[in-house]
């Protein structure tokens, strides 16, 4: 922890919000890339009971100190600043350009998974096993068809753990996850109505998922981690069929402000993307395009991964 500064962790904020704003291109899959994943999930499980007693106490320099509040602060303030800033430019490329953004996020997390390929000694049976089931499960989740979560404030509760959930996880959107669920429209609504008691719920559900999914998730990469580590990287190779760059879409969903936005999508050729949309796939233009997100990933590996 002590090797990461301030203003590296910044940027990485920045990074991650960026990739947020996507859907289905996951923050986690960017700490995962730049070195930070097990500082954060290690950072958001010290939210304890002895953090609770070091407050009784009023010891807030220890409270902090035991949070790794300097690492958590720089990166969300990254964050913030990255959606802030970005979420608009972002949206309107993901709205007027989105074969290109995909394009370049494809090469991204292409890369990703490479990176972390290469960091898995000593291939044996079991590890070979999670990389595929991580892919079969990314993918899986992909081509799941929307549900519905109408189950009162419990189905609420039950979005907001899932939802958090996915969105620690390299290559699982927690957006995405929304939309899988049905839910998608209805948080926005609630954000837009200021519905705080479904707010207050949902919040308090992404807050136990993120407490005990990070647990579970630093228990598995220290006690299993080469077979943790296959089943990530299996994860973001199935989640390349949610950022390839030329879709078919099978089902729509309502976006904020009464938009149908694409819910359930299956991957197709250029040729049959152009076929089906009338629209030129701009194929140079998006190969050039992953090559950038591949040199990327690779210039931050080179920069910030090998620690």
């Amino acid at each position: 922890m002590s090797q990461l500064k301030p203003f590296g962790v910044f940027l990485r904020g920045v990074l991650m919000g960026a990739a947020d704003i996507i859907p289905g291109v996951s923050g986690g899959t960017i700490a995962f890339i730049t070195g930070i994943y097990d500082t954060l999930l290690g950072s958001i499980r010290r939210f304890d009971l002895e953090l609770l007693a070091r407050l009784w106490r009023r010891d807030i320099r220890g409270a902090w100190q035991h949070v790794n509040g300097s690492f958590l602060l720089a990166l969300l303030l990254g964050i913030g600043t990255s959606i802030f800033s970005l979420a608009r430019l972002i949206s309107w490329v993901l709205d007027n350009h989105p074969v290109p953004l995909w394009a370049f996020f494809f090469g991204l997390i292409l890369a990703s998974a490479a990176v972390l390929l290469r960091q898995i000694e000593g291939w044996t049976a079991p590890r070979l096993l999670c990389l595929l089931a991580g892919a079969a499960a990314a993918g899986l989740i992909a081509f799941s068809p929307t549900a519905s979560m109408e189950f009162g404030l419990a189905g609420v509760f039950l979005s907001g753990f899932l939802a958090i959930c996915a969105m620690i996880l390299p290559g699982i959107s927690g957006s995405f996850i929304l939309v899988l669920l049905g839910m998608y429209g209805t948080v926005l609504a609630a954000v837009k109505s200021l519905d705080l008691l479904f707010l207050l719920v949902f919040i308090l559900g992404a807050g136990t998922g993120l407490l005990c999914f990070s647990r579970l998730l630093h228990w598995l990469l220290h006690r299993f981690h080469q077979a943790t580590m296959s089943l990530l990287t299996g994860f973001l190779f199935g989640s390349l069929v949610i950022v390839w760059p030329w879709k078919q879409v099978l089902d729509w969903v309502q976006g904020s402000h009464g938009q149908l936005k694409p819910a359930q999508q299956v991957p197709v050729s250029p040729a049959e993307y152009a076929a089906l949309t009338g629209q030129d796939p701009v194929v140079w233009l998006c190969i050039a395009l992953m090559l950038l997100g591949f040199a990327v990933v690779w210039l931050l590996d080179y920069h910030w991964g090998r620690n």
